[in-house]
């Protein structure tokens, strides 16, 4: 099933709105990718606050400190020796607050002041609130909700190719899809993996060779190398994948969860192909970026038929129950089992 697409409105709206100072009253901030949060979280502050009166005009309070009561309070104190205060509230757990509270909440959501900029953040918890909720639409009509999604794969090539420019080093479009799909598609990643990188690498332009020697592949780039030993019929090198997949220290019912989706992406890949589709279905289906990583599923399907692509993801499923179940069988030896099926003849008869 395709992923739900972010709404990315608001972050546009938020840009525009710091790019010409006119911040509005309410934000909520919240999403997956929180170096950007973190960073327009930052420019706000700068923009209301200034400097030097911060701790005059901002006022702070995590969820299990929060009140309705609080909020007035915060909001009735008055900017000083500045044009608006700031009032950043983190970590509220709206469905925890009693029906009173919200109604509450509710109102003074409507009565904001001018002065006044309340941001709701997100960070140690996930922001949920019932969109059919009389909360959920005070939150719409008197401000902007926000989600910081991981960014489009075009967007974060851009950004890569930035980030080495600012430590002096050069990358090509097409290694730096191979860093994104190697180590994942959160800036937070990368940003330390870019570091590594430009410290290692000897010359001015980044090659793959420098890539591979210091970054720490994800979980389902690892993957990825065992299913393309598989493909290539190669089981030593497959053999060699699933023991740095246990010598992760990774559980190993997580292990194989990769594996099992990493089987399910291929398998549709292989009925795409079969069916004329493209790269571009394909990273519709999954909620992938379009580009390296779905183009590569694709290129790795062709070297698979249909019946092993399905064998291959009743095992992974078979060996899944097998980890979650007691059988007296341990965990390697269910993995190993794995790889064994898995090792059968890719193309079948």
């Amino acid at each position: 099933m395709a992923k739900k697409q972010a709404d990315h409105s608001a972050y546009q709206k938020l840009k525009k709105d710091i790019a010409a100072q006119t911040l509005g009253r309410l934000y909520v901030l919240h999403g997956e990718e929180s170096y950007l949060r973190d960073y327009y979280l930052g420019r706000m502050k700068e923009q209301l606050l200034g400097d030097g009166m911060a701790d005059f005009n901002l006022h702070t309070v995590t969820g299990a400190d929060f009140s309705a009561a609080w909020l007035e309070q915060a909001v009735d104190c008055l900017p000083m020796m500045s044009q608006r205060t700031m009032i950043l509230i983190s970590d509220v757990e709206f469905p925890q607050l009693g029906e009173r509270e919200k109604e509450r909440l509710c109102e003074l959501l409507g009565q904001l002041p001018d002065y006044c900029c309340v941001i709701f953040l997100f960070d140690a918890i996930d922001y949920k609130l019932d969109a059919r909720s009389k909360l959920a639409g005070a939150f719409k009509r008197n401000g902007e909700i926000v989600e910081f999604a991981r960014q489009g794969q075009s967007d974060l090539e851009d950004w890569v190719y930035r980030r080495f420019r600012a430590l002096g080093k050069q990358i090509d479009a097409k290694l730096a899809g191979y860093l994104i799909f190697q180590c994942g598609e959160l800036m937070n990643t990368l940003v330390g993996e870019i570091e590594k990188i430009s410290a290692y690498a000897k010359g001015e332009r980044i090659t793959q060779q420098d890539i591979d020697a210091v970054v720490t592949p994800e979980l389902d780039a690892i993957s990825f190398q065992m299913t393309d030993a598989i493909g290539a019929g190669d089981f030593d090198k497959a053999a060699q994948v699933l023991g740095e997949l246990l010598e992760m220290r990774e559980p190993s019912v997580k292990v194989v969860a990769a594996l099992g989706s990493q089987m399910r992406k291929l398998y549709s890949a292989r009925l795409l192909l079969d069916a004329h589709g493209s790269a571009g279905d394909l990273a519709q289906l999954w909620g992938m970026n379009p580009g390296y990583p779905s183009q590569k599923l694709m290129n790795s399907a062709r070297r698979f038929s249909p019946e092993w692509c399905r064998k291959a993801v009743i095992a992974c499923a078979r060996a899944d129950l097998a980890l979650k179940s007691d059988n007296g069988r341990g965990d390697r030896e269910v993995m190993t089992d794995l790889l064994l099926e898995l090792s059968t003849p890719a193309k079948g008869n």
